[in-house]
């Protein structure tokens, strides 16, 4: 049957105004000003579903570049590993579109792990992806390789995440993070895909240093590369405004925790605003949840006593604290977990409200934006 959404205020994630949304299997069929006679007629004779959008919003599927759905963590010992991502989490957060990496630990966790639990998620309705390597060369690999990954595994879109300026990764040149993009994007191509070299940015003093000197010097355009976390601290939050002006993504992680924050990390809603103030393309911001990888806490010593767990209800929460509390226009907010991930990732289906692209949608209260209703590729994944 076909699923109707009517007279709904349509952010696409741009403001449309009020629209009719017809959903056909797993595709947005047709959006509408009035709704055509024949479909008032189909309506009548109880040939569709409807859903009476009306004081609501409807809002495109939520697109997480960085999700450890294999849990992630174990600094401190095996008692601070973190659990699993549970599908019915992703659902209600208005998560429909998940791209997962192994992080620090990839010799407890791999790659067969994360394929298992991406196809898990996928059985359970939701759209999945992952990085092949980990932060460390060699690079972690499901095959025999990085090019046999990208060109055999579809949901393999990329490399990540590379650690950069950070004391668990490790220690890489400017010649070895060129190869390691150039094999990427060389063996995507190959499969119909981007390539993206996805980049875990440590708190070092290095920072963005080597992806600049690839912006500058290297024969290969620098949107492959998303740099995240670049609201760790404000010398790199204010670094990412020089980089996305040589035309570079910037990536913001939403999860966090209250000593992350006294020791200096910028909250992601106010990063956003910061970003977007000090003249940053708005297309080339993105966030991500890094849900469910571990927030070590620490005592005095710099002994990790325990861990907070990333959570992927943080993505939308970003959105919604940073157009309530720093003034950001909610369609600019809303582009950086929908349209602006989806093209940085090259996830070309995805991100917008338009026909021929996937019924991923997210049903939310005019007034408190509160999720009501959760669609992934046209089937209801949340709510009644």
């Amino acid at each position: 049957m076909l699923t109707l959404i009517e007279n709904v205020e349509l952010f696409a994630p741009q403001y449309l105004g009020q629209r009719q949304v017809l959903i056909a299997a797993d595709k947005i069929s047709a959006i509408y000003e009035e709704l055509p006679e024949g479909l008032v007629v189909a309506k009548q004779q109880g040939l569709l579903s409807c859903v009476d959008g009306r004081a609501k919003r409807l809002l495109p599927g939520f697109v997480d570049g960085l999700v450890h759905f294999c849990g992630g963590g174990g600094e401190g010992g095996f008692g601070n590993r973190t659990p699993e991502l549970l599908a019915p989490e992703a659902a209600a957060a208005g998560v429909t579109t998940l791209v997962g990496a192994l992080g620090t630990d990839s010799i407890t966790r791999t790659l067969s792990n994360v394929l298992g639990k991406a196809r898990e998620l996928q059985a359970k309705g939701l759209s999945t992806y992952f990085y092949s390597g980990s932060y460390h060369i060699p690079l972690a690999t499901l095959t025999q390789s990085l090019e046999t990954d990208l060109l055999y595994i579809p949901e393999i879109i990329g490399v990540g995440e590379i650690a950069l300026s950070d004391h668990r990764g490790s220690v890489l040149e400017y010649q070895d993070l060129l190869s390691i993009a150039k094999r990427t994007i060389t063996s995507a191509s190959l499969a119909g895909k981007k390539g993206v070299i996805f980049c875990h940015m440590g708190d070092g003093s290095e920072q963005l240093a080597l992806l600049e000197q690839i912006a500058e010097q290297a024969d290969i355009h620098i949107s492959h590369f998303v740099p995240t976390h670049m609201n760790r601290n404000p010398s790199l939050c204010a670094n990412a405004i020089r980089f996305a002006k040589l035309g570079g993504y910037v990536d913001l992680t939403t999860s966090s925790n209250q000593q992350l924050l006294d020791l200096g990390e910028v909250k992601s809603a106010s990063a956003l605003a910061q970003l977007i103030n000090a003249g940053v393309a708005p297309n080339l911001i993105t966030m991500s949840s890094d849900a469910n990888a571990s927030l070590p806490v620490f005592d005095d010593t710099g002994r990790a006593i325990g861990v907070d767990v990333g959570r992927i209800a943080s993505l939308y929460e970003a959105v919604c604290e940073a157009h309530c509390d720093y003034g950001v226009d909610f369609s600019t907010a809303l582009m950086s977990i929908t349209q602006n991930p989806a093209t940085a990732l090259g996830l070309y289906r995805k991100g917008l409200i338009s026909g021929g692209y996937d019924a991923d949608l997210v049903l939310v209260d005019e007034q408190h934006l509160a999720i009501e209703k959760v669609w992934s590729k046209g089937q209801q994944v949340f709510g009644y």
